[in-house]
């Protein structure tokens, strides 16, 4: 088959690879249908990943068809539209069954394209097929259904519901990258009175105010004073979430919170960030962070459905599987390009 593989940072290649194959009896293997492209993967090109080795197939968000499956697969059949979660789960130790999949200790957790081959790919072995590949309800676009393999749960899980997010709350997301749009998208369920789009590309900060942003700021705008007065009390917003991964985005989530905010912090930091405990322990600032679970994948999926899920707009170019080199192209260089979210379908 074709995939995309990872040689080290900097450099990557579509080409030839081994068709996956069965390896244990959870495993089924997806004839991948849409795929698309996670700024962890950037990260991963990096360098930021270490885990990740030389050969990888990189990948964690598609939507295919499953073609095979082994003798311990009861949910899913070869023929079956569905969703593969960019979190693979067994199902049986502690944290699957409090339901944090995301630190599944029995072989999943974040697997895919990480520590065994992903879906950017024709196809994919996709361990735990049970518990880790959601079927597809009629009349979902793979398109849409794409979206929810890993950058809506994880706006939702690890942004919006972490900052427990409520109604007249000020919210300020730092990050108007397909993440940030999908917090905007997501807080917006729980009725917030204002939300507070920080991005440094003008064109980003236009996508989120289409979102669903009240306020839209330059990151030089977006001074601790100046965002205090679009605040409730003058006092600061009360979930700022971090949707970016670098430190400055950190620091300054933690700079615009009031007394007794939450700071959700989102993205995937390769550097360390400076923690001003000097400044913060006196406010009763709550700081999480997070690995998406994917437990609400089904929620999504049904809200989907349903028509409550809106998610037109993310997806703003589309490629060929076999153009994944000008998708990854045009994915890193989206200050010039505009891209927020690429999918690439098999053709």
């Amino acid at each position: 088959m074709k995939a995309l593989t990872y040689h080290g940072p900097g450099r990557r290649t579509w080409g030839e690879a081994p068709d996956p194959a069965l390896r244990d009896p959870e495993d089924a293997i997806v004839r991948v249908d849409a795929v698309t492209i996670c700024g962890t993967d950037l990260h991963i090109l990096k360098g930021d990943v270490p885990e990740v080795t030389e050969g990888r197939v990189l990948g964690h968000e598609a939507v295919g068809t499953v073609t095979a499956t082994g003798p311990g697969v009861r949910t899913v059949a070869a023929g079956d539209r569905v969703l593969v979660s960019c979190i693979s789960a067994c199902g049986r130790c502690a944290y699957c069954r409090a339901a944090s999949y995301g630190q599944c200790t029995g072989g999943g957790g974040w697997i895919l394209g990480h520590l065994v081959d992903g879906c950017q790919a024709e196809y994919v072995r996709t361990p735990f097929a049970d518990t880790s590949l959601h079927k597809l309800p009629e009349g979902v676009r793979d398109e849409d259904a794409l979206l929810l393999a890993d950058i809506l749960p994880t706006s939702y899980e690890v942004g919006v519901r972490n900052g427990r997010v409520g109604p007249g709350d000020t919210v300020a997301i730092v990050g108007a990258g397909p993440i940030g749009l999908a917090a905007i998208r997501t807080a917006r369920l729980y009725s917030p009175s204002r939300v507070i789009a920080v991005d440094l590309a003008r064109r980003r900060l236009d996508a989120a105010g289409r979102f669903g942003a009240d306020v839209t700021l330059t990151v030089a705008e977006a001074t601790p004073e100046a965002v205090r007065e679009l605040s409730r009390d003058g006092l600061g917003v009360d979930v700022a979430i971090e949707a970016v991964g670098v430190p400055e985005s950190f620091e300054l989530c933690t700079r615009l919170v009031r007394p007794g905010g939450r700071v959700a912090n989102v993205g995937v930091h390769g550097r360390p960030a400076v923690l001003h405990l000097e400044e913060l322990w006196i406010r009763d600032v709550t700081i999480t962070t997070g690995l998406v679970d994917t437990d609400s994948t089904p929620l999504l999926l049904d809200m989907l459905a349903v028509g409550r899920l809106d998610v037109a707009g993310l997806v703003t170019h589309r490629f060929g599987l076999g153009e994944m080199q000008e998708a990854y192209d045009v994915f890193a260089d989206a200050a010039d390009t505009g891209a927020l979210k690429v999918a690439l379908f098999r053709t």
